[in-house]
Order: structure tokens, then C-alpha cells, then sequence
């Protein structure tokens, strides 16, 4: 009986994702869903290509060896037809398709809905899909394939992580700017700020890294009595005259009352990154495009 490549397309699904519940996800299909086609391909190959021993522990269900030589015939079919699309949009000069990108909130309120505005002028075949995600589960979702761009951010002081399966290009710079309640008046540098309440980050997070940074600078333990992940509770903070906070440049309203950037203050930068999946034939034609308009926005 001849093999469905649909149904192929589906056990490499459950290779790359680790596992049936989490194929179910990307695939946008229930889990008996997956779990019949694959059903359905061993009945057309003859052997059993999931291992069920797995399933009802804690581990998600794992591929037979059967198995894992079959999703590597799929992923080599995947790339053939990934150099179908790409020559054909060569020669056609035709680009279409959905592209699924995610980002930070930042990063989708300044780079990604501009850059999504610009394909649908630019490319009305190619449908840009945005999903707000934090760069950890954002680069899992990129390497299961349920996005296929990500906008990442991290502190620019850290060292470039290793990705992978994944390739990043760095986007842009985001310096920090410092912020201080306006009625504070004007302030003289961050020495004049040390003595003064901070808005800090979660342990972990770039402005609790910043914060550090800051501290150690200048020799000087800092007084944090608030904690915010997100920076327009941070800056919500900061105008109700509370604390002066640790804010990057794009995440600053171009109007917001009470609050004051201190000028001159150089505290770093994030780095933010365009992250796609390693491949010869990543990204496609329709993401490519979409990479390009991201570049272009930021």
C-alpha cells in the first residue's frame, strides 16, 4: 500500500514536538486526530512506528526506531517540497502563504504589526499571523514549527546563546533610558540616584541584570521595592511618583505625564534578534519576505 505523505507529515510532526499532545498543538488537530493518521500509517507501512509503552506515564509518547527512520524520510521530504515552493516563486515572481511570527510585546507593537502592514500592501498572497510570546517558549514553538519567525530580546551585555537548530540575526539595539517621577525634579545623573526607590525586574530578567549592573557601578546597594515584568507597570510605577525605573527606548510612550527620562544616563542596551530555523531551504519564500519587511521596521 502506497505511503500518504500527509500522514508522514504528521509523524514528523510528533518527532519534532516530542510527542503526540504536543503535534496535537501545531498541527492545530486533536490528539486522536494525530494519533489516527499515525494509526492509519502504520496500517499502510506494516509496522508500528509509536512506541504506546510511553503513553498513560508521565512521558510523552516516543518513536520506534521504525519510526524515527520514517520521520527522517519525512523531513527530507519536507525539504523537497520547501525547494518546490522556493523555485516556483522564482520563477513566477509569486509569493503566498501564511506566515505565523511571534514577539514580545515590543516588539509586536513596533516592529511586527508595521512590518505585517507592510507585506499586505506589498504581498497580498502572503498572510502574517502574529502571536505575542516570550523568547523561551517562542524559540520552542519556532523549532516545532508553529511559528517561523520569532523577535527575541535580551540584555546586550549577555553572551549570544546557543541556539540549536536555529539561526538569529540580530535586529537591533534597544538602549535603556532611565525614568523618574516628574516630580522629582530635574535630576543630575544617576549618582544623584542612588539613595532613591527603583522599580526592579523579576530575578532573572534584563532590568533586574541592568539593576545589578547599576549597583555594582557605582558601589552602591539600591532600594527595590517594586517589581514589575511588564514595562507599562513599571512606568505605571514611575508616574505615580513612586520609584525611577530601568526602561528600553521603544517600550517609552512618546507622551506620558508624570514621568521624566533622565538625559545622558548610558545604562546599556537589549539586543533584540530575528530568530528563524536552521535549514537550507529556511526560511521559506512567503517568511523570507516577511523577514525582510521585519528587518526594514526595525
Amino acid at each position: 500500500m502506497p505511503i500518504d505523505p500527509r500522514r508522514l507529515a504528521v509523524l514528523r510532526a510528533v518527532a519534532d514536538a516530542g510527542g503526540v499532545l504536543a503535534a496535537a498543538s501545531v498541527l492545530h488537530l486533536t490528539p486522536s486526530a494525530v494519533s489516527q493518521h499515525i494509526a492509519r500509517l502504520e496500517a499502510e507501512t506494516g509496522v508500528t512506528l509509536l512506541d504506546r509503552s510511553r503513553l498513560g506515564g508521565r512521558r510523552a509518547a516516543g518513536l520506534t526506531a521504525a519510526g524515527r527512520l520514517l520521520a527522517g524520510h519525512a523531513g527530507r521530504l519536507a525539504e523537497v517540497l520547501a525547494a518546490a515552493e522556493r523555485d516556483l516563486a522564482a520563477l513566477t515572481g509569486q509569493v503566498t502563504g501564511p506566515v505565523n511570527v511571534g514577539g514580545f510585546p515590543t516588539a509586536v507593537r513596533h516592529i511586527l504589526a508595521p512590518a505585517a502592514a507592510a507585506v499586505a500592501e506589498a504581498a497580498p498572497g502572503v498572510r502574517v499571523h502574529i502571536r505575542l510570546v516570550e523568547p523561551k517558549p517562542g524559540r520552542s514553538a519556532l523549532r516545532s514549527g508553529e511559528l517561523d519567525l520569532l523577535v527575541t530580546e535580551a540584555d546586550a551585555a549577555d553572551p549570544e546563546p546557543e541556539l540549536p537548530g536555529l539561526r538569529a540575526t540580530r535586529l537591533l539595539d534597544d538602549p535603556y533610558r532611565i525614568v523618574v517621577p516628574a516630580r522629582w525634579g530635574p535630576v543630575a545623573g544617576v549618582a544623584a540616584l542612588l539613595a532613591r526607590p527603583w522599580v526592579d525586574g523579576p530575578p532573572g530578567s534584563a532590568t533586574h541584570r541592568v539593576l545589578d549592573r547599576l549597583a555594582a557601578q557605582h558601589d552602591a546597594v539600591l532600594d527595590r521595592p517594586h517589581e514589575c515584568l511588564e514595562f507599562p507597570a513599571a512606568l505605571a510605577v514611575v508616574s505615580a511618583g513612586l520609584a525611577a525605573a530601568v526602561v528600553p527606548a521603544l517600550a517609552l510612550p512618546t507622551d506620558l505625564p508624570g514621568v521624566r527620562v533622565v538625559a545622558g544616563a548610558a545604562v546599556g542596551a537589549r539586543r533584540l534578534d530575528l530568530v528563524h530555523r536552521r535549514g537550507r531551504h529556511e526560511p521559506s519564500p512567503a517568511a523570507q519576505l516577511v523577514a525582510d519587511a521585519i528587518m526594514a521596521a526595525g
